[in-house]
């Protein structure tokens, strides 16, 4: 089979870009239903499902946002959904609810970005985080009233709120010390008063409440003070926390169950996340039995249908998205939402192995291979290959179904998915052994990565490529432009070109972000130039694919324009010395089947002319 996106090929890019998919499911307040986005239709719009039956319903009819980028709440006792609104994915979120007969209206609108967070029991309040005030605080909407009042005032970004049981206090995660990594859980009165910082985990640390106990007087917290992250119950009237991991793995906090016995957590390793559950009444420990993959649990309060029985979405490398009801009791569960492949036979998707490779300085690196030669009438040699670099960039690579690399893979090419330094998964210090170190070490982990692939015998090692979105394009343009000498050619899709010009039109938490990652812009000018791809434009050698959304708020439209720009400078020509595309009604990526598939047929034709 030859890599040609419009030749032979198991599956077409049309099939592929409209499989059905779900995305943030939540269980209701009285564990009957769960409200998800699903994209059946072809267009993304809000359902509402019956957990006894599985049967649902559609609630919208092109209200919501095309791209399901921002999660759902549901409201009160479940009389309204909330969803996010924004124009054209440049993610300036209106707050929106959705009743029960489908009428939308706008309840919180900003001048800037609103996220929705929480709303008291009886639907009165609405919480949310707004950079309204330039940096991101928590603010209460009356929905009675109409009156908003701002509830927080710290200099760094908050996150992560939620309303107490009794709707009396509020828990969330923010940042007054100088290690602008840190993170610290608060709670306060629901009004903004008696603001009171937990005292858990080292400065420098990230530690975050997570979910609130039925009986308002603990919170489940996670933490990394001691490398690999842990989950603990914290007592805020005796002000300790009681560790509920062993600190052998890395584990993060999901949700509480409404009798306070269990907490749900997830379980990292080897790019898999698993789910795991801890009995607080036994001190037992131990794993769902669900195949190794990705399971995603909904926010804290919408995860358990009732004392047992939790709902999640889980996936694999190979098998797309299911939506799973389990009884933490009797471990039985069943799909309630299945993955629909429609006209494709599931079985021409490759499983993702994990891999190891060393670094320069010999630092183990993770990665996953997709392996061409598993796919129907796989080359046997000379394959080509890409490197699809993930952003963050702290995320990771996953065991998770992943509908680029299944394309480039059932088109011929082998994928190999590194997971370099300042991925999540392995504790705080991998994690944080990128700080200060933008476009170094971590690149040059990718660049390992594209040695370790050429020197497998099936890979052709001069039709390598690297490609990726946000700082996956970011690192696509470093690969470039920093270790040219590896690359065929490489797509740079929503990436970042000139660190300080971003730095310059971000919103104000994106700014604390970047200061968080590389320091103050001007006490270290040097080093974000010296980090920036088009300070070495000249060192390129291959061709460019440069991809990018014309409302795109994190990376904006003219990160692309100035390397675009530079590339002409130097006296570079397009078509045949790189090639352009901006994405117009497009922001930071999206779900959106239609733009998914304008995305496969512009990333497969360019790879099948370079390749």
């Amino acid at each position: 089979m030859s890599p040609d996106s419009s030749g032979p090929s198991p599956v077409s890019a049309e099939a592929l870009a409209s499989l059905p998919a779900f995305y943030h499911p939540i269980v209701s307040p009285d564990g009957t239903e769960v409200a998800f986005y699903y994209d059946g239709t072809g267009r993304n719009e809000l359902h509402v499902m019956d957990l006894s039956t599985g049967e649902h319903e559609r609630l919208t009819d092109g209200e919501v946002p095309r791209s399901a980028r921002w999660h759902l709440v549901w409201g009160g006792t479940g009389e309204r959904v909330y969803f996010h609104r924004d124009e054209d994915g440049d993610e300036q979120n209106d707050v929106c609810a959705v009743t029960r007969d489908g009428d939308v209206e706008t309840v919180v609108a900003v001048d800037g970005q609103a996220v929705v967070a929480d709303t008291t029991s009886d639907g009165r309040y609405v919480l949310f985080a707004s950079d309204a005030g330039e940096q991101m605080n928590l603010y209460r909407q009356d929905r009675e009233t109409g009156e908003r009042d701002q509830l927080t005032t710290f200099d760094q970004p908050v996150w992560g709120a939620s309303f107490g049981p009794d709707d009396e206090r509020v828990a969330f995660t923010a940042n007054e010390s100088d290690q602008l990594e840190n993170q610290d859980p608060y709670v306060m009165d629901a009004d903004g008063s008696n603001v009171r910082r937990l005292d858990v985990g080292d400065e420098g640390a990230e530690t975050r409440a997570a979910a609130w106990f039925p009986d308002g007087e603990r919170l489940l917290v996670g933490d990394n003070s001691t490398d690999l992250d842990r989950v603990g119950v914290y007592d805020l009237e005796g002000d300790a926390v009681t560790w509920s991991s062993d600190g052998t793995v890395v584990e993060s906090p999901a949700a509480v169950s409404p009798d306070g016995r269990r907490v749900v957590v997830t379980r990292k390793r080897e790019a898999a996340t698993m789910p795991a559950v801890h009995d607080l009444e036994t001190g037992e420990h131990r794993e769902l039995d669900v195949a190794e993959g990705v399971t995603s649990f909904p926010l804290e309060d919408a995860v358990f249908a009732d004392e047992t029985t939790v709902v999640f979405g889980h996936t694999t490398s190979d098998r797309r998205p299911e939506l799973y009801r389990y009884d933490l009791a009797t471990d039985e569960s069943g799909v309630v939402l299945a993955a629909d492949y429609e006209d494709v036979d599931p079985d021409v998707f490759v499983g993702a192995d994990h891999v190891t490779y060393e670094s320069e300085d010999g630092t183990e690196i993770g990665a996953l291979l997709y392996d061409a030669r598993e796919t129907p009438d796989g080359p046997d040699e000379d394959s080509p290959a890409v490197v699809m670099v993930h952003g963050g960039p702290h995320a990771r690579s996953s065991k998770a179904f992943d509908l680029y690399a299944q394309f480039l893979v059932t088109r011929g090419y082998t994928v190999l998915q590194p997971n370099y330094r300042g991925s999540t998964g392995r504790g705080r210090e991998f994690k944080h052994a990128i700080l200060g170190d933008w476009g170094g070490m971590e690149q040059i982990d990718v660049a390992e990565g594209a040695a370790w692939l050429a020197d497998r015998d099936w890979v052709d090692a001069d039709r390598l490529a690297v490609f990726g979105g946000s700082y996956g394009g970011y690192s696509a343009y470093c690969q470039l432009t920093m270790h040219p000498e590896h690359w065929a050619t490489g797509v740079a899709w929503i990436g970042i070109t000139d660190l300080l010009a971003m730095y310059d039109e971000s919103m104000p938490h994106f700014q604390h972000a970047l200061e968080q990652q590389l320091g103050d812009p001007e006490e270290n000018e040097a080093l974000w130039r010296e980090r920036s791809p088009i300070t070495h434009v000249e060192n390129m050698e291959a061709p460019v694919f440069v991809i990018h959304g014309v409302n795109d708020p994190r990376c904006p439209i003219s990160q692309a324009r100035r390397f675009r720009d530079a590339l002409e400078d130097r006296g570079w020509e397009a078509p045949a010395d790189f090639e352009y595309e901006e994405l117009g009604a497009e922001g930071h990526g999206s779900t959106d089947s239609d733009h998914k598939l304008r995305a496969f047929e512009l990333l497969g034709g360019y790879l099948d002319r370079r390749l």
